[in-house]
């Protein structure tokens, strides 16, 4: 038989998305970029890398291998620490997402300025969206020490990783990654391989040197954007920085954590000498509440390791539609639409010619399912216009059944509500190892929707 001869295929990629194709056109095909289509190079990978040429890589038993222990540089924020676990690791890269607006420049600004003034040693901030002479009007405006904070304007990474490595700061700064570009790139900067290719470069410079990074990246509000996205597998914690513009509530959750545990969030408050800790979530939540309105009902909720009383409000009117509305703000649409069945169906309760809207008041996104319970009671008490009794917080896992669940945690959110003077709680508790109660704290089982609604009516 003849021999069959393969002859190598030429690869073409975008610049812009890293797309391939066999053939070269005007306009990729994946993006939708113009003239970003280009041979790749040789030591792209693929068909054209040359395996046999490589020599084997060294092979270490892990009996031989000691431990890293990695030390802590704490920041002088409290919050922050908290989440890191104690501080910033040396050597690590810390990814800070975010939507544009929502403050990150602003909190990288002030654990920079506190770092650099609790440390004495340099703090190196490279921003490639601001001038010098607006980051420091923005430390005057925050009151931020300025002392041992260096500005960094260069957008070559190469040109950054020479300062860095020149200067030996405590920690360095890069806001953001979108404007940083790497020279031996061919696309523009923010371009999906630049951000990939920078990143890359930082990493290596910060475990070579032991200096830590903080990379600041946008993300939209339905996470599309690929430069934060691409980043989480190459650093080594990423922290997402959430709120709503127009709420002063500012949320920092640990998505990633190489160094530590992603149960720890830390919690702020936007004020307009920048950003405040918020040591007291639960007080800072229910300092403005007006007892005695029906539709209102107070939960405990747990953000990562902390328990915080929020309320809850609901409002129902009859519709003037033919089709109701359900509307949810902090709370997922989904589960009040299924709050709302399990209420009709299960509870006893006509919503079906209702509009129902359900509030989180202070701008808290509620995730965990301890609040049906207490989102249940609000709709109930709204419906039925009886307010809830003044002290009572409510929380418990619905069920399609409309059987009402434990859930964990009931030590510490007995402890919570009972700290702040609540003096009834409204809760299954579990069947087995049952929580101790604080004293003067009364609890009031439900184990039905029914039963709910029955309470709340009587």
């Amino acid at each position: 038989m003849p021999k069959t001869t393969v002859k190598n295929q030429q690869i073409f990629v975008c610049a812009n998305c890293d797309a391939q194709s066999p053939k070269w056109t005007g306009q990729c095909l994946e993006c939708g970029s113009w003239g970003t289509i280009g041979p790749a190079r040789p030591d792209y990978g693929g068909r054209g890398a040359s395996a046999a040429k490589t020599p084997a890589a060294a092979l270490t038993g892990f009996d031989e291998v000691l431990s890293a222990t990695g030390e802590r540089l704490a920041t002088g924020v409290g919050e922050v620490d908290r989440v890191f676990g104690g501080g910033i690791v040396s050597g690590s890269v810390t990814l800070l997402g975010g939507e544009p607006g929502i403050g990150k420049s602003t909190l990288a600004l002030t654990m920079a300025a506190r770092l650099a003034a609790k440390t004495g040693r340099a703090v190196v901030y490279a921003s490639g969206e601001e001038s010098a002479g607006q980051v420091k009007m923005r430390a005057e405006r925050l009151k931020l020490p300025t002392a041992g904070l260096l500005y960094c304007g260069e957008t070559a990474v190469d040109g950054v990783a020479a300062a860095l490595d020149k200067e030996k700061p405590a920690l360095a700064v890069i806001d953001s990654i979108q404007t940083i570009y790497a020279a031996d790139i061919p696309s523009e900067a923010g371009a999906l391989n630049q951000i990939r290719g920078a990143a890359a470069k930082l990493v290596g410079y910060a475990k070579r040197s032991g200096t830590p990074l903080l990379i600041i990246g946008h993300v939209t509000k339905d996470g599309q954007m690929a430069g934060p996205k691409t980043l989480e597998h190459l650093v080594d914690a990423v922290l997402s920085f959430e709120g709503e513009r127009s709420h002063p509530l500012r949320v920092l959750r640990v998505l990633k954590n190489r160094f530590g545990s992603t149960d720890e969030t830390g919690i702020f408050g936007m004020a307009e000498t920048g950003l405040e800790e918020i040591r007291n979530p639960s007080a800072y939540l229910l300092d403005e509440r007006q007892a005695g309105n029906p539709g209102s009902a107070v939960s405990c909720i747990i953000e990562g390791t902390r328990p915080i009383l929020v309320e809850i409000q609901a409002l129902v009117q009859k519709t003037p539609f033919g089709y109701p509305t359900r509307r949810a703000s902090g709370f997922d649409q989904s589960r009040l639409e299924m709050l709302i069945a399990v209420l009709n169906r299960r509870g006893g309760l006509d919503l079906s010619q209702s509009d129902v809207y359900i509030n989180v008041v202070g701008g808290l996104k509620v995730r965990e399912p301890a609040a049906d319970l207490a989102v249940a009671a609000a709709i109930a008490s709204a419906q039925l216009n009886r307010p809830l009794p003044e002290g009572l917080a409510v929380w418990g896992e619905v069920g399609l059944g409309g059987e009402v669940r434990s859930v964990l945690s009931t030590d510490r959110r007995l402890a919570e509500a009972a700290a702040l003077g609540i003096g009834e709680v409204m809760t299954p508790l579990p069947r087995s190892g049952k929580p101790k109660l604080p004293e003067r704290t009364k609890v009031r089982q439900v184990r039905t929707v029914r039963e709910l609604v029955s309470a709340v009516a009587g």
